[in-house]
This record gives C-alpha cells, sequence and structure tokens, in this order.
C-alpha cells in the first residue's frame, strides 16, 4: 500500500479457536505497514502464571490478584510477535495444551478482562493497529472501521491446531482437538463477560477453504476500499 495514506484505521479480527486469526492478523498487518496484537496471546500469559502458581481456575480473587501483578509486552521480530510475561519469554510456553484447556476460565473473568481490555485499548489509542480475539469488535475496539468475523468448521480447526503444535514438538490427537476445541467454543459464547459473538456490522469470514493468502487479500482490499472511500489516499 503507498505511503502517502495520511490516516491508519483500526482493524479489529473475532472469531473462536483455530479459526485462523492470529497468523491472518499478523500477516495483514505486515501488508498495512500495521501493529499487530495479538490479545488471545496476553490472556494466554497471564494463564501461564496462574499454571505456575497452582492457583485453582475458580480462585476469580487470587486470579484476578495476581494478573494486577503481571507485566506483559509483545514484541515483533523478524516478523513474529514475541510473548513476554514479567520480563521472560513465554512464547511457545503459552501454546501449551494445558494452557489452550485454562485459559477459557481465566479469561472469563471479568476482572482480568478488564485489565486487558484496558491495555489493548492504549495500545490502539492512534490507529494503525490489527487487533485479534474475541471481543475485539464488540468490546475493545467497537468503533473499529473495520471488523471481521472469521469461522471455520470445527474438524478444519482442529486439523489446524494439530499442525500449529506440530511445529512446537507437541503430538496431539486429532479428534481430542476437536472436543477440546468444542468445549472451548461453548464456553467462550456462553461466559457472562465479553462473549464470544459477532459484532452487528462485522463481515463474516469463512475460512475453512481458504488459504492464508486468500484470508490476508481479503481484509487487506476492505482496509483499502474504507481508506478510498474517506479520500485517505
Amino acid at each position: 500500500m503507498p505511503n502517502e495514506i495520511l490516516k491508519k484505521i483500526t482493524i479489529a479480527i473475532d472469531g473462536p479457536a483455530a479459526s485462523g486469526k492470529s497468523t491472518t492478523a499478523k500477516l495483514v498487518a505486515q501488508r498495512l505497514g500495521y501493529l499487530h496484537i495479538d490479545t488471545g496471546a496476553m490472556y494466554r500469559a497471564i494463564t501461564v502464571k496462574v499454571l505456575e502458581e497452582k492457583l485453582d481456575l475458580n480462585a476469580k480473587e487470587a486470579i484476578v490478584k495476581l494478573a494486577q501483578k503481571c507485566s506483559i509486552r509483545l514484541e515483533v521480530e523478524d516478523g513474529i510477535t514475541k510473548v513476554f510475561l514479567n520480563g521472560i519469554e513465554v512464547t511457545k510456553k503459552i501454546r501449551t495444551p494445558m494452557v489452550s484447556r485454562s485459559v477459557s476460565a481465566v479469561s472469563s473473568y471479568e476482572g482480568v478482562r478488564k485489565l486487558m481490555v484496558h491495555e489493548q485499548q492504549k495500545m490502539s489509542s492512534h490507529g494503525g493497529v490489527v487487533l485479534e480475539g474475541r471481543d475485539i469488535g464488540t468490546v475493545v475496539l467497537p468503533k473499529a472501521e473495520l471488523k471481521i468475523y472469521m469461522v471455520a468448521s470445527v474438524e478444519e480447526r482442529a486439523r489446524r491446531r494439530k499442525k500449529e503444535l506440530a511445529t512446537s514438538g507437541i503430538d496431539a490427537e486429532e479428534k481430542d482437538l476437536v472436543n477440546e476445541i468444542t468445549d472451548r467454543d461453548r464456553k467462550d459464547s456462553t461466559r457472562l463477560t465479553s462473549p464470544l459473538q459477532k459484532a452487528k456490522d462485522a463481515v463474516e469470514l469463512d475460512t475453512s477453504h481458504m488459504t492464508i493468502e486468500e484470508q490476508v487479500e481479503f481484509i487487506v482490499e476492505r482496509a483499502k476500499n474504507i481508506l478510498r472511500q474517506e479520500k485517505h489516499i
């Protein structure tokens, strides 16, 4: 995209687990010269700490207090977003099966979400960002100029998660991942605080049979159209 663009919009990408949000958001940000903020990684980092401290996942007050003491930093290095928890890199650790099974409980607590949303909104205050998660278009960035809601079949999402885990040396059964993702969908969609849902003005994108390149192009073209309509190029 040309360097003459004067204004940078905010892009919100939501969707269930393993729908392709993280990879697509990262590449969209690279194409547009925007900052990619992986909000799910922030909740996963808090979950890592909860598990390290061996807290009961039902210990709401203790988890919120622990989150208040945590420092999370995202850094992009060679196109890869690295996650730091209290100064220690946890990029690989946040993707372990145990964290995946536990993050929905930790992220459901209102106190934890308020902390994370506040940080995410600060990062996004000047535009030029691509945020992805489960409540970006509805809670974090309700006024985002472009909202995308990504979906895919459970079977396809399980295949993607298996491949992702394999790159980290973790072997997982696809049927187990189908059950895990289905359970995660149920928890995310029914939680009282910021449940997973499609924003009314979001564009739905079914990625079940799309390549990553096609997904990225779909979103980039819509971002360009918005900028053209607003006469910012």
